[in-house]
């Protein structure tokens, strides 16, 4: 009797996409293997969105799925905890950052991570360990509410919420709608930070949604009073420093992807395992994650003093007395007289000298070698537990085959 030829099944696979599965072998590929494959003609040029699918004469060697499904939960585990390590763990970092950044007449600039050591410690002596943790309520709602404009905004208008294209008057559109969703955030954000910079010793502790109260305040006050800037008079230069970051951050990322999978193809090639047409899904996710760290570090540092100037702006004219990190026991108040972005410039670079732009940047250093250090001993963490597992599979599987 012929054998009967079955059509292949198609079934949905991560963004309702779908892959072919051939139903002699559905059960085999549900238990063992990921079975998509990534097309990556221009991935690393954010122009096209990942398609997973089986080609018909790609030929899988039976171990080799298991170590992608092993690479495959690594990577994954891996991406949570970075973004748990960048939204909880290192926001102390981020508070010692930001109120050094907006001091004016602090004397030590805190460049090199050293001279923060003991600061921290006396900050924490004097006011507790949850000093550093000051403004992370209103820090997480200003992110959240800006990826919830964006999604507002993408579903009841034209402008695409992600980059899906190859088309320029897509691309120009998506910039469009980051400059209108930074734009719309940008009262919440000048609320958060002061938030962030306050000292607790001299400010009442801000209630979780004070932060919306406070944003409606700063944008409902139009004309100058004093010292404020209006936050219409914020809005460019905030909304400057977000797309122009964001581009720098997709140029980064294009960058490095690029020089991550030519690594990852001349190794497979010297192993005599590579193929011309078709990379792992594991390997692309891993490429993805790596060139999104690489990215989001350069773009922190290379945009670090438009990042103080603007702070300063948006501080000026509040009545924000913060901490002193000069000495880790005291107070100050902020008391400057910028009228723009410009003058905010020369003014730090006549008074403070061009390290006036860097100052709290040995807090950022901190935060990227924390940062590093957890990420690698979570990947070491989930390798571990993946070896285990990987190990029970095969020798349940030898036993098996000798019954």
């Amino acid at each position: 009797m012929d054998d009967i030829v079955e059509d292949p099944i198609r079934v949905p696979y991560l963004n309702n996409s779908l892959i072919e599965i051939n139903p002699s072998r559905k059960h085999e590929n549900e238990r063992n293997r990921l079975p998509a494959v990534f097309n990556m003609p221009s991935q690393h040029t954010n122009d096209h969105v990942l398609k997973p699918y089986i080609h018909n004469d790609q030929q899988i060697d039976d171990d080799a799925p298991l170590d992608d499904n092993v690479e495959y939960y690594i990577t994954r585990g891996c991406g949570i905890v970075s973004i748990m390590t960048e939204n909880l763990l290192m926001h102390p970092f981020l508070v010692l950052r930001r109120q050094c950044q907006v001091n004016p007449i602090s004397k030590k600039y805190h460049v090199f991570p050293v001279t923060l050591l003991p600061i921290i410690i006396r900050l924490n002596q004097t006011q507790g360990i949850c000093t550093l943790w000051k403004g992370i309520g209103s820090v997480l709602i200003v992110r959240g509410l800006s990826m919830a404009i964006e999604d507002l905004i993408s579903k009841v208008t034209y402008l695409p919420k992600e980059i899906s294209g190859a088309s320029n008057k897509m691309f120009f559109q998506h910039i469009i709608l980051k400059c209108v969703a930074i734009g719309m955030v940008t009262p919440f954000y000048s609320a958060s930070l002061i938030e962030t910079v306050q000292s607790d010793v001299a400010s009442e502790k801000p209630g979780i949604l004070d932060v919306f109260r406070d944003g409606m305040k700063r944008l409902l006050e139009v004309r100058n009073k004093g010292r404020l800037i209006p936050i219409l008079a914020l809005q460019p230069p905030t909304i400057a420093c977000g797309v122009l970051k964001y581009l720098f951050s997709l140029l980064v990322k294009s960058i490095a992807g690029h020089i991550i999978r030519i690594n990852h193809k001349y190794s497979q090639k010297s192993r005599g395992a590579y193929s011309r047409v078709y990379i792992a899904t594991t390997k692309a996710d891993n490429i993805e994650f790596q060139s999104i760290l690489i990215s989001l570090w350069t773009a922190e540092i290379v945009f670090y003093p438009l990042e103080t100037i603007i702070q300063r702006l948006h501080l000026q004219g509040t009545r924000t007395i913060i901490d002193d990190l000069d000495t880790g026991r005291s107070v100050t108040a902020m008391l400057t007289d910028y009228s723009g972005v410009v003058h905010c410039y020369q003014t730090i670079i006549s008074t403070e000298g061009v390290l006036g732009l860097y100052k709290g940047f040995g807090a950022l250093i901190i935060q990227f070698a924390i940062h590093t250090l957890v990420l690698k001993v979570s990947k070491w963490i989930f390798t571990e537990i993946g070896t285990m597992m990987k190990s029970e599979q095969t020798s349940s599987k030898s036993h098996n085959k000798l019954y």
